[in-house]
């Protein structure tokens, strides 16, 4: 935190000195990046966005689009992408563990629950036109954002790598040639303390610009380990974003992005939240279980926040990258290439029985990710007859995976019972290494033709070749040594050996068409066609079994993804444009929609890929919003999602359900995991001018709430994995000086509610559910300086 210390001082006393030769003015172009966020900010209904790779104002865009200004994540008090979502109820964030992260739009993306590195999400998350692959990205802290826009709905042309639920699009605030700096600090209770320092200006008088933003949050854990004596599920995250922009002239730029986050925490537990019955024996669910090894859960309420595992818990992940975004004018066109190079290291430990008893005494699969993009956009100039872009795109990403699962002196009497020897599966353990690369090609074409003045006919089409090639081999070793057939079977029942190779490519053609009319200058009404194609994944966590205990290597590869949606929207303002009402109304398919899905099998915790023949949902947004007046703006936002598997007859049988005859359900008809039907998004602030120490500014409250109704946090649709819809409220009041400095206290989850983020099942099904619940009240203090 000292190194953000320093930035931010140097940051203020370099803005302080005069101004010499950095007050010399930028060429055009440059002047208008660096300008773009304060346009969109200050201009009533001005909102502008790039979500047809290109500026346009938000209200003309015949897309459905979620837009917060960088501004609004700092007045709010959001530095993460789960916060974000908050803001925007079409977004919903879900995460057990960094790697474990899923975001989904519309109820759509990402797989839920165990993560599958053969499997990329069907939310691109983009920075700055770069694809972010690893959902764990999601995890990191926002920093220095200009934009933050959600885009809803397959983006088949210009977002065309895995976005057939939709996209996030952030931009990253530009280099400046006036000299800009700003330092934050926050403090709060739970031991939370964050700061952050930018500093922007020109290094080489009109021609080059840098920009070097920091980041660091700490806070205690919000879970106590009785056993250790610790608290856990803390954070410790540091961030940090260099830039240059060098622009010799009106025609050229080029803008070199190097950014380096990191995490190094002790987590993620979960506590417990319940005990299921299942059909099994009553002696192998986890009442008789416990109370035969003596063990009592340290506590049954999950709002105790007590937790007693006995191994060591770690989420420890970096990530890193550089990207080139150069812009040519030519004239009749701008030509644009984004090149890109990331990386992502994933270290965890996890003690996955969740218990102080010796079930599992290791868990953790170590991964390296690197990937490679190189993206090339011809977008045409000025206004014409036919408006266009095309463009190439190519990508490359390897993973490299070590894993170790190791059971302990419990794990036979806990997962195979009393007949076998306590000692079976003592030691017992699988080592396993996965390797995957994945390469992927497209090329695309959009255009709109400007029929008339207010009529606008948009179409693209995106064709992507991707081929994925992976080796995966397992290992087993340890555990009672014996001959007995029949106990080697009981041990292979928990993990056996697994090794195969996968090599394959497929591809299509995905795309989009709209018809737009501008009713009046504030009234546009569209309808709109959009395909979404996610390529074919890979089971890169182990195969699921067969009835007699083999593997099951025909689910090695699923096949690839497609998404159909048709829109009707309506984008209004009313009042001299005081009053935004934007209105969606959609319908979306899904062919083979891919999901993960947790093995019921006693042995490991292991999600596999699998296919679900059809899903649907139906569902409305409105988004409502208000100009200032008289100091006075508000907002408001509900979604509405019947998100349900339309075909699934060969589904993984709910918790309640375990220890039948029955090997698969029919999930048809059921509703979708992790979505919740209702979502709502509201809040306001009210700002007054008065007098402040060392001069004049403004006095202001605000107030953010969002509900969400209830959803299922596990793809079986158990009732004993629905988490009940909860509400929060936050609150804030501070002043903001016109002499550049802010204070402000904030309180997040004003109401103190008690709610579940995620809940997920011990292995074995012994009938132990799990959970993560939300951060309770928290208060604090945030003072920030702006030069």
């Amino acid at each position: 935190m000292r190194t953000v210390f320093a930035l931010g001082s140097a940051a203020l006393a370099l803005l302080n000195a005069p101004a010499g030769a950095q007050e010399a003015s930028p060429p055009p172009q440059v002047a208008a990046e660096a300008q773009a966020e304060a346009q969109a900010e200050a201009q009533e209904g001005e909102i502008v966005v790039t979500a047809r790779r290109r500026e346009e104002r938000l209200q003309d865009v015949p897309v459905a689009v979620s837009v917060i200004a960088g501004a609004t994540l700092e007045e709010t008090g959001s530095y993460t992408i789960s916060q974000v979502a908050q803001l925007a109820p079409s977004l919903q964030y879900t995460s057990s563990n960094p790697r474990n992260t899923a975001f989904n739009i519309r109820g759509l993306g990402s797989s839920y629950g165990l993560a599958n590195d053969g499997l990329e999400q069907g939310v691109g998350l983009y920075i700055d036109q770069v694809y972010y692959a690893r959902p764990a990205a999601a995890s990191f802290d926002l920093l220095d954002i200009e934009r933050f826009e959600v885009l809803r709905g397959p983006q088949g042309t210009l977002f065309g790598k895995n976005t057939t639920a939709g996209a996030i699009n952030v931009t990253t605030r530009a280099p400046t040639f006036d000299p800009e700096g700003a330092v934050e600090i926050s403090l709060g209770d739970y031991g939370f303390s964050q700061a952050k320092a930018t500093l922007s200006g020109a290094i080489l008088g009109d021609a080059l610009a840098a920009r070097l933003s920091l980041s660091q949050t700490t806070r205690d854990g919000m879970l106590y380990n009785v056993t250790t004596r610790r608290d856990v599920n803390d954070q410790n995250n540091f961030a940090a974003r260099g830039q240059l922009l060098y622009a010799p002239g009106p025609a050229f730029s080029l803008r070199l992005i190097g950014d380096y986050n990191e995490q190094e925490t002790e987590c993620c537990t979960q506590v417990y939240v319940r005990a299921g019955a299942t059909l099994k024996p009553a002696a192998q669910q986890f009442p008789a279980l416990a109370a035969a090894l003596g063990y009592l859960p340290v506590s049954t309420d999950p709002y105790d926040r007590l937790v007693d595992v006995n191994s060591d818990i770690q989420a420890n992940q970096w990530q890193s990258g550089l990207a080139a975004v150069a812009e040519w004018d030519l004239g009749f066109a701008t030509l644009t290439s984004v090149s890109a190079a990331r990386q992502w290291a994933w270290r965890p430990a996890n003690d996955r029985d969740y218990t102080a008893l010796s079930i599992l005494t290791q868990s953790a699969n170590r991964s390296d990710q690197e990937q490679y993009s190189q993206e090339f956009r011809l977008d045409s100039n000025g206004e014409n007859v036919v408006d266009w872009t095309i463009g190439l795109y190519g990508y490359k990403q390897t993973i490299d995976t070590i894993g170790v699962e190791e059971w302990g002196e419990h794990a036979a009497f806990w997962l195979l019972g009393p007949s076998v020897p306590a000692n079976l599966l003592t030691g017992y353990r699988r080592d396993l290494t996965v390797a995957s690369s994945t390469e992927s090609y497209a090329a695309f074409a959009h255009a709109t033709w400007n029929i008339s003045d207010v009529l606008h006919l948009s179409g693209g089409v995106r064709y992507t070749e991707e081929s994925k090639s992976a080796d995966y081999v397992q290992i087993i070793s340890g555990g009672l040594a014996t001959s007995d057939p029949t106990l080697i079977s009981r041990q292979l029942s928990i993990a056996r050996p697994q090794a195969y190779a996968v090599d394959f490519a497929d591809g299509a053609a995905s795309g989009d068409i709209s018809l737009s009319w501008n009713v009046t200058d504030d009234i546009l009404a569209y309808v709109s066609y959009a395909q979404g194609f996610k390529s074919g994944g890979v089971n890169l966590s182990g195969l699921p079994t067969t009835a007699s205990g083999a593997p099951a290597l025909i689910s090695a590869v699923v096949d690839p993804e497609s998404s159909q949606t048709v829109e009707l929207g309506l984008k209004t303002q009313f009042f001299d444009r005081f009053l935004t009402a934007n209105l969606a109304l959609y319908a979306t398919t899904v062919e083979d929609y891919q999901a993960n899905v947790v093995d019921t099998g006693p042995g490991a915790l292991r999600g596999y890929l699998a296919n679900i023949e059809e899903v649907k949902v139906d569902g409305a947004e409105l988004e409502l919003s208000t100009a200032d007046w008289n100091g006075f703006t508000a907002y408001a936002s509900i979604a509405y999602a019947d998100a349900r598997y339309e075909s699934f007859a060969n589904g993984p049988c709910p918790l309640e359900r375990i220890g039948s005859s029955t090997a698969a359900c029919d999930l048809s008809g059921q509703r979708l995991p992790g979505v919740s039907e209702w979502a709502l998004s509201a809040g306001g602030e009210y700002r007054w001018p008065g007098p402040l120490p060392g001069g004049s500014g403004e006095y202001y409250v605000g107030l953010d709430a969002s509900y969400r109704s209830d959803f299922y946090s596990d793809a079986s649709d158990s009732r004993y994995a629905l988490i009940e819809g909860y509400t929060l409220v936050n609150l804030r009041a501070g002043a903001e000086s016109e002499s550049g400095w802010e204070a402000f206290g904030w309180v997040k989850n004003a109401l103190d509610e008690d709610y579940l983020q995620f809940v997920s099942i011990q292995p074995g099904n012994s009938g132990l559910v799990l959970g993560n619940p939300g951060d309770p009240r928290t208060i604090g203090l945030t003072l920030r300086v702006r030069r």
